[in-house]
Parts: structure tokens; sequence; C-alpha cells
């Protein structure tokens, strides 16, 4: 468990799952994250466009590097890979918005090809792990767009309530979004091999 006044979190590598290893991304996987990234239908309603390889370098060598969160402010994204094929199916990220608050935040994309077979919930699943468990966070949300069902089933299937639905309120690629607001507390968290913690 981190320390109470000094939280921090260095996950040991690769962080494992029933199916799923999850680890930081790598140039390796450039091939990979364009087959998904690039694509716009999978960028439809997420806060990004869709990515050329240039991009992918550009965060690769950036935001894409840290592989701890020690301070507020940071993201973590990692790539969620195969355990059997050493595929890999997508990306996550955990935020963490507030040291006085202990919030943050997930996020989460899998590519097309791999969607329906419950990767993204058991990858999600080892976040909140990630963010309760190890880096002692007490409130952990995730911000959909009404329109991805997909996505607002994930964050129920994880566990997470419902809190908001926030009308037309963004104007977001040219059009108005309405977000869905899920969250879930520390003491809501029901722990390793629970609540999402393998496929569904």
């Amino acid at each position: 468990m981190p320390n109470d006044s000094q939280p921090e979190l260095r996950p040991e590598y690769p962080i494992r799952t029933a199916r799923l290893l999850l680890r930081p991304l790598t140039e390796r996987d450039v091939k990979a994250l364009l087959a998904y990234r690039a694509r716009p239908e999978v960028c439809r309603y997420v806060p990004f466009e869709p990515m050329d390889r240039q991009m992918i370098l550009d965060r690769l060598a950036g935001p894409w590097a840290r592989t701890a969160l020690t301070d507020e402010g940071q993201s973590l994204t990692l790539g969620v890979e195969l355990a059997g094929t050493g595929e890999l199916v997508g990306d996550v990220v955990l935020f963490w918005h507030s040291r006085e608050h202990r919030g943050g935040e997930i996020g989460y994309v899998v590519s097309p090809e791999f969607a329906g077979r419950g990767y993204a919930t058991e990858a999600a699943a080892a976040l909140l792990r990630l963010g309760f468990g190890e880096l002692g966070l007490h409130r952990i949300v995730a911000r959909v767009d009404e329109r991805n069902e997909a996505s607002a089933g994930l964050a129920r299937r994880l566990g997470m309530r419902q809190e908001a639905r926030l009308v037309h309120n963004e104007l977001f690629k040219g059009e108005w979004s309405t977000e869905l607001d899920f969250a879930m507390l520390a003491d809501e968290y029901p722990g390793p091999g629970q609540g999402g913690g393998a496929a569904t």
C-alpha cells in the first residue's frame, strides 16, 4: 500500500490478469496501434482524432513513455496484450487528477477486431485495482459519450455507478455531446477477482 502522505504508483510489469498482460507501449507497437487508432469509427466518441504514424511516435516519446505515477496531473497509458499470443488488442489509461481529493479517472480503447470478448472490461478492472489498491485513490470516474453504448456498458459491468447525465454539455467534434458520468469509491471496490476482474 502507498504511503498516505506521499502516494505514488510504480507497477511491476507486466501486470497480469486472467488473459491479458498490461505493459508500457513501445515502438514495436506502432503497427498494432495504427490498426485501430487510425480508424475514424474507433475515434468517433473518444477525445482524439485518427492518428498517423508520426502522431503515435510522438505520443510514445511523450506521455505514453511514463511508466509510473508520481504526482497529480499525470496519466499512465498501458498496452493491452493477449497473454497467449502477444497481440496488442488495445490500450487503457489511468489519470491521477487530485492528490488532496485522491481522485482518478480511467479510459479504454480496444481494436474492433477484438471487441466483444471482454478484454476491455478485464483490462479496466486491472486499472481499478491499481488505482484503489496501489495508488490509494478514494474515487475513480469514467466519462462516456452517451452514444457510445459499449463503453457505458463496460462501466456498468465494472460496477461503476452512473451519477450524472449531462445533456449537450460539450461541443465535441462538431456536434453536441451528452456525457454520462460513472464513478466508484474505494469502499465500493470489491477487490481482485470480483466485480469485473474477469471477462464478462
